[in-house]
This record gives structure tokens, C-alpha cells and sequence, in this order.
């Protein structure tokens, strides 16, 4: 989670941007499934990521200073 936050923070994430199915960021990070949803619902609760319906999960638009 922090890795994925420190990207967006930074701009190699940006907004719009795709993230990778939860499997795929499983076996990315070599954790389960279950702690990537952990992860991802922290990241939706800080506002950093939306999650479509059917299409994915995105990097949020993030509020201008």
C-alpha cells in the first residue's frame, strides 16, 4: 500500500491511471489476495484510488493545493 501511495504521491502513478487486477498485484508483492484488498480499501479510503464497476481500479483525480 505504501509503495502504490508513494507512486501516486510522486506522479508515476497519475490520475486515470490503471492499476493491475488484485492477482496480479498479488503475485507482484508475493502477498495474498485478501491483504490486497486490505490494501486497496486503504487506498480507497485516503481517496487515492476509485474503483469502477466491471472495469477496474484507478488512481483518483487528487485535490489541488
Amino acid at each position: 500500500m505504501d509503495e502504490i501511495a508513494e507512486r501516486i504521491r510522486t506522479g508515476d502513478l497519475k490520475p486515470g491511471d490503471k492499476l493491475p487486477s488484485t492477482s496480479q498485484l498479488a503475485d507482484m508483492y508475493d502477498v495474498s489476495t485478501g491483504t490486497v484488498y486490505r490494501a486497496l480499501s486503504l487506498l480507497h479510503d485516503r481517496n487515492l484510488i476509485i474503483g469502477q464497476s466491471g472495469r477496474g481500479t484507478y488512481v483518483a483525480e487528487q485535490p489541488r493545493d
